[in-house]
């Protein structure tokens, strides 16, 4: 297996979980490069459903090396709860996880900060799952942050978390919120500290140890293009970079040493939080939620449902350099006599075939369709891509084209039988 970089090539939500647990498969090490515990990969292997937030999902199958990269943001005591919950279902963790010493550490003031924010935002808030992750980007960004290093260092983390939370208090007060207690969070984090030393190493040596004995590498991207800080629906974004760079600055891993990116797709649109998505359809959106289906991973809020944009993913597969496309819950659309899919905008009399970096345009573009029948029959049983309805592969062949990359995964279903290759 080539080295690999796996994006979303939505707004999250489309099944990266589950294509890097079937690429794992072929994969030496698995790496986690940005985000936090506010993106969730959900994974099922045979009846047992695993939700991971933090791990990469490679730690589903036994002897992967999994890398917790130092573009990621750890909250450490939700990294322990991780860890201990999938010790006791039986997952071997010892000698399989590695965490960057240089990934940044999320703390409770960073949470009570990403609420009072979205508080004082009020209808413009962005949705986020307030889980401390912006907050934590921004000290990040103004070198006021703490590392992983820090944290199993008790002398040093003692020091630098009592100027911070000092800090914090204040800036808490100012908000109206109550300030915290030094001794209470300390103790919580000392204790998270002592139990991920054995984890905490330099992961940027490790990773390249791996590739000068060519082993194959899988990275694992949070989140989807369009939260990326740079190149989504900003402000209605996540704070890290979520593109195929982001894989290369959060992992130190050269660009150079990428042989493939694989983007993901579902076959139909989703977010979750605020934010214009163009393709947004009612119809759509209480299809799927019937069905039990788009309910986030992390928070369990309903996502937001639309036609495939084709618009939207044809500017990820610019912006990644996607070369092959895995397309997930193609059986979301079984049902239906007619599905569209979005070609183009329109904005008063103008057509726009890329999306605009202006949200305030966005979110009044409409979206220009074109038409496939459905094929009305299901789909959860096929196994290779004869299996498939005519007028399904039709409309797969259409996305991928209309999208830019070649057609590589087909999902019909959650289950890793349920995943084939061209």
């Amino acid at each position: 297996m080539a080295t690999t970089i796996l994006v979303g090539a939505q707004w999250g939500d489309e099944g990266k979980g589950k294509i890097i647990d079937v690429l794992t498969e072929q994969a030496e090490v698995v790496v986690r490069t940005q985000g936090g515990n506010n993106a969730g990969h959900t994974v099922f292997v045979g009846a047992q459903k695993y939700v991971l937030h933090l791990i990469p999902s490679g730690i589903l199958r036994t002897g992967k090396t999994c890398i917790i990269g130092n573009g990621v943001v750890i909250d450490p005591v939700s990294l322990v709860q991780e860890i201990d919950g999938l010790v006791k279902i039986g997952i071997q963790i010892e000698g399989q996880l590695l965490v960057s010493e240089t990934a940044h550490v999320v703390f409770p003031f960073h949470r009570i900060l990403d609420e009072q924010r979205e508080i004082l935002k009020g209808k413009n808030k962005i949705g986020t799952t307030k889980r401390g992750i912006g907050p934590a980007y921004g000290d990040k960004a103004a070198r006021t942050g703490l590392r992983m290093a820090d944290l199993v260092n008790p002398t040093r983390f003692r020091e630098l978390f009592s100027i911070r939370i000092k800090e914090q208090n204040e800036v808490l007060k100012a908000l109206g919120a109550e300030p915290m207690d030094f001794d209470k969070i300390h103790s919580e984090y000392r204790a998270a500290g002592d139990r991920l030393k054995p984890y905490v190493t330099n992961t940027v040596v490790k990773l390249h140890e791996a590739l000068q004995r060519k082993a194959s590498i899988l990275f694992e991207g949070a989140q989807g293009t369009f939260l990326d800080i740079d190149h989504g629906t900003y402000p209605y974004v996540t704070s890290s970079n979520t593109t195929a760079g982001g894989a290369c600055t959060g992992s130190g891993m050269p660009p150079n040493r990428i042989d493939l990116v694989v983007g993901v797709v579902k076959a139909y649109t989703t977010r979750v939080g605020e934010g214009p998505l163009p393709t947004e359809n009612n119809f759509i959106a209480d299809l799927l939620h019937g069905m039990g289906r788009e309910f986030g991973a992390t928070t369990g809020r309903p996502r937001r449902c639309g036609w495939y944009d084709s618009v939207a993913t044809r500017h990820a597969t610019m912006v990644n350099g996607i070369d092959h496309l895995a397309v997930t819950n193609l059986d979301g659309l079984d049902t239906l006599e007619t599905i569209k899919v979005a070609v183009a905008y329109k904005v008063g009399s103008e057509r726009l075939e890329y999306i605009p970096n202006d949200v305030a345009v966005l979110a009044q573009c409409e979206p220009i369709y074109e038409e496939f029948p459905g094929w009305q029959s299901p789909t959860t049983q096929a196994r290779k891509w004869e299996d498939l309805p005519a007028r399904a592969q039709t409309y797969l062949e259409a996305i991928a084209r209309f999208t830019g990359a070649k057609l590589k995964i087909v999902s019909v279903g959650p289950s890793r039988e349920q995943t084939f290759f061209l």
